[in-house]
This record gives structure tokens, C-alpha cells and sequence, in this order.
């Protein structure tokens, strides 16, 4: 505990002139301190400093800094209550407030944390002004010499306005350079003390704030949302006992197993620097030169090359911590953790031709899609869930906990639901938010503690590392959405753009000038779990790190079959893009001792011989505990929102069945899906009932891809008009191609056979009606429901 106590008190109603004297000197004292009583505040500051110094004579918890009790139980600091706030002061003078000083700062107050209500801006109703506040009487024209003259510079307002503008950006990330982000919050379901003594679990409906941002990684700022590529599921609890950044992936496994080999995979994946080529994307020959000599990447291989690389939404994609943590409960216990985050929406993907389509006619449709679902209303939503398992565990298993290219297998430890986590507000400014956001795997607070995994450790260090030089110096903290709403105290001081204006002379711990405060929290703080350490200082992995195709093949036959053709299509595409046919030899023979049947198929998709399997580093690898797992197949989850946030087309044109589309319209808001109404172009046409129908899409700004389904309602001539439109039946032949639910009524059916769309009786999801049924609408929507018809699927595709 604390020793808290506040000093002796004696006062003299004798006044001591020599000692008023004294008090106002700032660089010596006299041999004893002013005496209280006299009514002078710098003699009564004097003495009430002496009379707090002097209630600690010294360091009483000096003698607890040493033995193992104490470094696993630490003791609260000291703290001496001073007689009157004088003693903290750093001026006198702090009692002279003005518009811009105010007065003093609080006890123990940090306006810098908190909400972020504090910082924001609105300047409605307001009028123009420069950074220093002038009014600004003209923003049209810079200032001449006359109306035809030069620019002067004596011109402040357009040259602060001019550099400010030359100064916005600043570096982008390294890697998950391109991001979108939400505010949400945990709820936690119940009381998880027993596991943890984390904040956010300690109570049942327990709500703690987050900020959530996804990204891809190897693309730039700039780059397109559907590229191929591991995404970002990074998430900022702000705690009650301080930030903790739940910093993952959507993809469980990483390519590598230390931090050592971290820049290699980067500069390998990132466009290669003789000419800056390709943007976001890992199919050239560096990538796979690298990985193919790195065959514990295999099992991130299979990952990259699912659907689950190319999703169709943030909002439909898990989120996995990747690393093995530990949690630890109140009584120091600990136990082995992995995170998984599980979305309320399923997992859904894109298809690759898709993909790529998307990306040139709208390379934000991920960031587009966010942020009109939680403008909709529609709040996205994950489980919480972990995987909680003993060390005794974790030496049974075949494979390393602390190696992270493995996962470990639901079947061997099942998820533990903890809590859900809820996006409900988009950001109110994407650079102060979502760009200066600053996330770091080394933050985390009580209960939540690291392993020894050693891509962690690289981790733990260069997050911290990367923000010193994005975000401008180690003040970064303080930059509003980087601040806890936890509160800030502690001894650091200055650096580039500091926010703070400490109280006080005393900057270091321990102390006596300021009571001893800030004092250490003892064990009410952070106590790392004191794991035991016993081995030589090497460079080296253990043995079970030698084992780099198990769980690569665990992967790949837990696929549906639908899943692992695109596994194939997409190893094909990939390799069919290097230059260096040996490279590609390399992979497939890399890939025989994963899967024989996938490494055939892509050898014979590059038309090239079978190679022999590449030697592998653990010869007698040890026989893996599973084999198979349905969890790890996309179709595990398939969600619980039905067709709620799908975009659907409606086509239209003049002479269009208005009451089709209106009934069209209503069933599909019920649903929660949105209804888009297309045509030709923007605007009004006439519906055969005279009413008008005014377009909000056609068919040249919104391409097929943007949309989950379509429905073509019946009209007098419209489905002749869209037949001579054809970009109308490449919109058709795309949602065909891509798996999608279409419905055709009356005259519109012949539009779509005439599209060229193979019709044939048992085809899933193609809907067409010459004479419309009364469900028709209603067997729509159940097929949208499926997201995509794979029994249409051909490879190479029909149409």
C-alpha cells in the first residue's frame, strides 16, 4: 500500500522579515525555511515545500526494489499530501487568469486524455480567419501591386495558407499504408475474471470504447481496396486502466517466424526498385523468389491465395490476433491466448475477376462500403472469442505455440466467446482519425501480457519505432485519437509538438518536492508475469519451427471443393505472372508437400512438368493432430443478417412496369438491402403507368460488379431499349458470370437470354419469369441470401 500522510504543521504569528527576504530568491536559501503565519504567499510556498520534503527523511520503499517477492509484488509508491496546492506550483503567478491562461490546472488533471469532444471543431455560423485567428477579408485574391501587378510578399495570409496546404501530408505507413477505420465499442458478456484481469472483461455489459482500422498491407495510400492481399484488423481499446491495441490480420498465420526476416518479406512483396512496379500486388518475381526459399511461408501461401485475400467486405471478414498471448487474473495465474474476432455479417468473398473489375471503377469500395453501412444505420459487428489453453497444452501439440505460421486447430482448443464489439460512428475527420491513429502491439495493459514468439518481439519494437518517424517524435501519444480516456501521469517531458503544460518543478520519481507524485502503482499496475528463463544467448529456432507443411496441407483439404479451385486459379495466376520460369518451378515443388493434388493442377495450369518436392528441413515431420477442419472453409460461417446492406439493381427505363419496381423497392428496404435504381442514364423516365421513375444510377457509373443482385422488371419496350444498350447486357453477363442472384420478369427474360446468359432449368440463383409468379420478389431474396451461386461456377467460365 501507500504511504500517504501529510506533514507536521506549525505556524508563528511572529512575522520573520528575514525569511520573506529569503523566499524571494530563486538560486539559494537560507540555513532554515520561512516560518508559516505571515501572510507573505512566497514564505508560506517556502514553507510548506520544507514541510513536505521533510515528512520523507528517505526512500522508504528502497529496500522493496530488491528479491523476487517484490519484483512480482511491487509496493505503492509514497506520497506525501501536501499542506496547500503551493507546494506543486510552478508560479505564484498561476492565480492571474486571463482569456488564454485560464487558471491553475486541477488536482490531478490531464486535459489532454478524454474524449475527443475536447478537440472538435464545427465552424458553422462562423467567419473566415487565419491559424493566428485574424479575420480574413478577402480569400479570392492574393495581394499586387495593382490589379495587373506582381505578388508581394509581405502577403502573411496567402503564404501561411500556402505552406500549411505544402505541409499536409505526411509519411505513409510502411506497410498497411491504405486503411479505413470506425468508433464502436466492447461489450463485454460476462465477468471473465478467472481468465483475466484485463478492464475490459471485468464486468458483465461492461462497455469499453474502440477505434477499429482495416487495411491492406502491401499496397500504398493511394492503391485500390480489392487488390490480393493480407488485411489489417487492427483494434484500440480505450480502457479504464490505460489503451490496449489489439494489432492483427484477417488471416491467422503470418509468412515468416521471427522479426529478423520482417524487411526482407516487405521489400520482397512491395513493387520492386529498379522500376517501382507492381503497385499492391504480390504477383512478381521478387515475392515469390523470397518465399519460395522460405517454405515456412507455405502455410500463409494457402491463405493468400483463398478468398479469404480478395473479401467482399471489411464487415464480412474475421480478425485474429495471429500471436500466441497470455492472459494473467488477479492472482498472478496465467494462461495462453489467441484472439479471434468473428463477424456478425459471415464470411464472404469476392471472385478475382471481380476483384479486379472493381478496382477500376471504384478502388474505395471497401472504404465506400464501411462507411455507408454505419451511416445506414447498419452497425457491423463481431464476436469476440479465444482460444485459452495451459502450457502443459501447448507441449503436447505437434506444433510450436510461439511460431507464427501455425494456428492452433478448434478442434484441439475450442473458442471461448468473450464479447462483441459494435462500429457505430464514422469518423468525423479521416486524416486527424484514421491516418494519425497510431497502433502498436506493445501497447497493453494489466491481464494482457507477451509470449516469447519472436515475430512478436520485432513487433513490440518497431511499432513504437515507425511512429517516431511517421507522426513527427514521441509525443505521439498525445495527438487526440492516440490518448486514452485513461489517466495520463508520469515524469516524460518535451519533444516536437508537446500538449501538456505540466504543474511543478519536478520531473523525475521518486521525489519529495512534489509529494512524491506521481508515485509507481505497485502491483495495482502493470506486473509482467514472471515467466522462468534458463537458456543460452543464440541466434536459432527450436526444432518444432522445422516442421513447414502440415498445417499448409490442413488448410488446403479443409476447402470445399469450390474453395480450392480457387486456390488453384489464383496460384496459377500468380506465378503465370513472373518472369523467371525456375521460380515458378520452385514453388510447385514446394508446394508437393502440401498438397500433391494442388501442386499438379497449378503445374499443369503453367504448362509446365511436375517437379520433384523440395527437400524439406524436418525430413520425419511429426503426424499432425488434425487434418481436416470445417472452420478454416469460408462457408463455416455464413453469417446472420440475410440480405441486409446487399446492393441490388434495378433496371429502368421509359415504359417500365413502375408498379414492379415499387413493389421491387419495398420488399428489398424491408430486407435491409439497398435497392439502386439503373438505367441508361441519371435521371427520370416514365413508367408504362405514367408515373415518373427517376434513376439514380446507370449503367455507365455504376457497373455490374457494385451490385449483389438484379432485378430487370417487366415494360412496354424497355427490355428492347436495354437491348441496344451494351454496356445493359454486359451488366447482365457480369452478374451471371459472378455467381449472382438475377431476376427477370415478363418481357425482360428475352433481354436476358438474348444477353447471351445460358439458361438452363437447373441453374441456381437465375430467376426468370415471363409470366411473374406471386413470390417472385420473396424467391429473390432468398436466393440473395446465398451471396453467390457456386453450382454456375466453370473454370474456364461459359460466358
Amino acid at each position: 500500500m501507500a504511504t500517504s500522510r501529510k506533514p507536521g504543521s506549525k505556524t508563528a504569528p511572529k512575522k520573520n522579515v528575514s525569511g520573506q527576504s529569503s523566499a524571494r530568491n530563486s538560486d539559494s536559501a537560507a540555513a532554515k525555511a520561512p516560518r508559516r503565519g505571515t501572510g507573505d504567499l512566497l514564505a508560506k510556498q517556502a514553507a510548506d515545500v520544507e514541510a513536505t520534503v521533510a515528512a520523507l527523511p528517505f526512500n522508504e520503499n528502497k529496500a522493496a526494489e530488491h528479491g523476487r517477492q517484490q519484483a512480482t509484488m511491487p509496493p505503492e509508491g509514497t506520497e506525501i499530501i501536501p499542506p496547500s496546492p503551493l507546494v506543486s506550483a510552478s508560479t505564484l503567478a498561476e492565480s492571474n487568469e486571463s482569456a488564454k491562461v485560464g487558471t491553475r490546472a486541477d488536482a490531478g488533471a490531464n486535459p489532454t486524455v478524454g474524449s475527443l469532444d475536447r478537440v472538435r471543431v464545427d465552424g458553422s455560423g462562423q467567419r473566415l480567419t487565419t491559424n493566428q485567428g485574424v479575420p480574413v477579408a478577402d480569400n479570392q485574391n492574393s495581394l499586387k501591386a495593382g490589379l495587373r501587378g506582381p505578388a508581394l510578399l509581405k502577403d502573411f495570409i496567402l503564404r501561411e495558407k500556402i505552406t500549411h496546404f505544402d505541409h499536409e501530408r505526411i509519411p505513409e505507413r510502411i506497410v498497411h499504408a491504405r486503411g479505413s477505420a470506425a468508433h464502436g465499442y466492447f461489450e463485454s458478456y460476462k465477468k471473465h475474471t478467472k481468465l483475466t484481469r484485463a478492464a475490459p472483461f471485468q464486468e458483465a455489459g461492461k462497455i469499453t470504447p474502440v477505434f477499429v482500422r482495416f487495411s491492406t498491407v502491401a499496397g500504398e495510400r493511394g492503391s485500390k481496396d480489392t487488390a490480393r492481399d493480407v488485411r489489417g484488423f487492427a483494434v484500440k481499446f480505450y480502457t479504464d486502466e490505460g489503451n490496449w491495441d489489439l494489432v492483427g490480420n484477417n488471416m491467422p498465420v503470418f509468412f515468416i517466424q521471427d522479426a529478423m526476416k520482417f524487411p526482407d518479406l516487405v521489400h520482397a512483396v512491395k513493387p520492386e526498385p529498379h522500376h517501382a512496379m507492381p503497385q499492391a500486388a504480390s504477383a512478381h518475381d521478387t515475392f515469390w523468389d523470397f518465399v519460395s526459399l522460405m517454405p515456412e511461408s507455405t502455410h500463409m501461401l494457402m491463405w493468400l491465395m483463398s478468398d479469404r485475400a480478395i473479401p467482399r467486405s471489411y464487415r464480412m471478414m474475421q480478425g485474429f490476433g495471429v500471436h500466441t498471448f497470455r492472459f494473467v487474473n488477479d492472482q498472478g495465474q496465467s494462461c495462453f491466448v489467441k484472439f479471434h474476432w468473428t463477424p456478425l455479417q459471415g464470411t464472404h468473398a469476392l471472385l478475382w475477376d471481380e476483384a479486379v473489375k472493381i478496382s477500376g471503377c471504384d478502388p474505395d469500395y471497401h472504404r465506400r462500403d464501411l462507411w455507408e453501412a454505419i451511416e445506414a444505420g447498419a452497425y457491423p459487428e463481431w464476436e469476440l472469442g479465444v482460444q485459452v489453453f495451459s502450457e502443459q497444452d501447448a507441449e503436447r501439440f505437434s506444433f510450436d505455440i510461439l511460431d507464427a505460421t501455425k494456428i492452433v486447430p478448434e478442434e484441439l482448443v475450442p473458442i471461448t466467446p468473450l464479447g462483441r464489439m459494435v462500429l457505430n460512428r464514422n469518423p468525423d475527420n479521416f486524416f486527424a482519425e484514421t491516418e494519425q491513429v497510431a497502433f502498436c502491439t506493445a501497447h497493453v495493459i494489466p491481464g494482457i501480457d507477451f509470449t516469447n514468439d519472436p515475430l512478436l518481439a520485432g513487433r513490440i519494437h518497431s511499432y513504437v519505432d515507425t511512429q517516431l518517424s511517421r507522426l513527427g517524435g514521441p509525443n505521439f501519444h498525445e495527438i487526440p485519437i492516440n490518448a486514452p480516456i485513461a489517466p495520463v501521469h508520469n515524469n516524460q517531458r518535451d519533444g516536437l509538438h508537446r500538449q501538456a503544460i505540466h504543474r511543478g518543478k519536478v520531473a523525475y520519481e521518486p521525489n519529495s518536492l512534489g509529494g512524491g507524485c506521481p508515485f509507481q502503482a505497485g502491483a495495482a499496475g502493470f506486473v509482467s508475469f514472471p515467466e522462468p528463463v534458463e537458456q543460452d544467448e543464440v541466434r536459432g529456432k527450436p526444432e518444432k519451427f522445422a516442421e513447414h507443411f502440415n498445417q499448409a496441407a490442413l488448410f488446403f483439404n479443409s476447402q470445399r471443393p469450390v474453395e480450392q479451385a480457387h486456390i488453384v486459379a489464383a496460384f496459377r495466376f500468380e506465378l503465370s505472372k513472373l518472369t523467371v520460369p525456375a521460380i515458378r518451378q520452385r514453388v510447385v515443388s514446394m508446394l508437393r508437400n502440401a498438397s500433391e493434388d494442388l501442386a499438379a493442377q497449378v503445374a499443369d495450369g503453367l504448362g509446365m512438368t511436375l517437379p520433384e518436392p523440395m527437400p524439406r528441413a524436418l525430413p520425419k515431420p511429426p503426424k499432425a493432430e488434425v487434418t481436416s477442419s470445417e472452420a478454416l472453409s469460408m462457408f463455416a460461417l455464413p453469417g446472420q443478417v440475410g440480405v441486409a446492406t446487399r446492393k441490388v439493381a434495378i433496371f429502368v427505363g421509359d415504359g417500365v412496369d413502375g408498379e414492379q419496381v415499387a413493389a421491387a423497392q419495398k420488399a428489398l428496404v424491408k430486407a435491409g438491402a439497398v435497392g439502386r435504381l439503373i438505367g441508361p442514364r441519371v435521371g427520370a423516365f416514365s413508367a408504362a403507368d405514367g408515373s415518373q421513375i427517376d434513376a439514380d444510377a446507370s449503367f455507365e457509373n455504376e457497373p455490374s460488379v457494385l451490385f449483389d443482385g438484379v432485378i430487370l422488371p417487366d415494360g412496354e419496350g424497355t427490355a428492347k431499349a436495354w437491348a441496344r444498350d451494351g454496356r445493359a447486357g454486359e451488366f447482365v453477363k457480369d452478374q451471371f458470370r459472378h455467381l449472382k442472384t438475377i431476376l427477370a420478369l415478363g418481357e425482360a427474360v428475352a433481354f436476358v437470354e438474348g444477353a447471351g446468359v445460358l439458361r438452363d432449368e437447373e441453374d441456381a440463383g437465375l430467376l426468370l419469369h415471363s409470366d411473374p409468379p406471386k413470390g417472385a420478389i420473396a424467391s429473390f431474396l432468398e436466393a440473395l441470401a446465398k451471396h453467390k451461386h457456386f453450382e454456375r461456377e466453370t473454370d474456364p467460365p461459359l460466358l
